[in-house]
């Protein structure tokens, strides 16, 4: 089948649609040391309104010779600081930027010597590292929803990041497959991508405007930037496909 409905990913101002996306920084995140961990210390700073957080320098190394997209994190990390951020603070950005994108858009980050001190120890980029659950960005409780902590990485120009980048469906009102009564199989909700840190596409776009029942978008039918890299050594594996609607015996 041609690719005339190839996927792509999302830019601004006008760029080719293989482009990054040009994205403001929506918040400069505040943050404080905390120099003891644990539970009990975590506990306390989340009932006074805080979120325990972690940032680091991240390396990547690749873990099978033969196999260039086995990109994996090392074990050695440098650059760390343990943190509280403000809760309500985290939030605001959490709803600005939309929970989905929040692990694929960086952020200023600011860390100063206690709550309101004008003391600057440490500033720079950092991208939110998407947590273990796969079905959520960040690590929440389960009960109650609240954010129990947060993982950053520094990322800095001329370095490379591993992202989780979302993939968002466009086109889904002019399907012919869906118009026919089919629907959309979303089979990877997010691509995993090793980016340079100043050239982080924030969403995946597909375009399904054209899909049949049964056609299907591949991630090989992904056209992405050449400064990024897919990884994943199964490029057949389906990224969504329109499936006819079982009909009841």
């Amino acid at each position: 089948m041609s690719k005339w409905w190839r996927a792509v990913a999302t830019t601004a101002g006008g760029l080719r649609s293989t482009e990054v996306t040009s994205r403001r920084s929506y918040f400069t995140i505040q943050a404080i040391p905390r120099e003891v961990s644990g539970r009990r210390v975590s506990s306390r700073d989340r009932a006074q309104g805080r979120i325990p957080a972690v940032v680091f320098s991240q390396n990547y190394v690749q873990s099978k010779p033969e196999d260039p997209t086995s990109i994996v994190a090392s074990s050695s990390v440098s650059r760390k600081f343990l943190l509280t951020t403000e809760r309500k603070q985290i939030k605001t950005i959490i709803d600005s930027v939309d929970l989905p994108f929040f692990c694929s858009t960086t952020f200023p980050l600011q860390i100063r010597a206690g709550s309101g001190s004008s003391t600057l120890l440490e500033s720079g980029k950092v991208l939110p590292i998407k947590a273990s659950d796969p079905s959520s960005c960040i690590h929440k409780d389960e009960e109650t929803g609240k954010i129990l902590n947060l993982v950053f990485v520094w990322a800095e120009d001329g370095t490379k990041l591993r992202v989780d980048v979302p993939v968002v469906f466009k086109g889904e009102h002019e399907c012919p497959g869906l118009k026919k009564g089919g629907y959309l199989n979303k089979i990877r909700p997010s691509l995993k991508l090793l980016c340079p840190a100043e050239n982080i596409p924030q969403k995946i776009e597909v375009d399904i405007s054209q899909l049949d029942v049964e056609d299907k978008v591949s991630l090989h039918d992904i056209d992405v930037h050449p400064a990024w890299k897919l990884l994943s050594k199964n490029e057949a594996i389906p990224v969504c496909k329109v499936k006819a609607t079982p009909v009841d015996s």
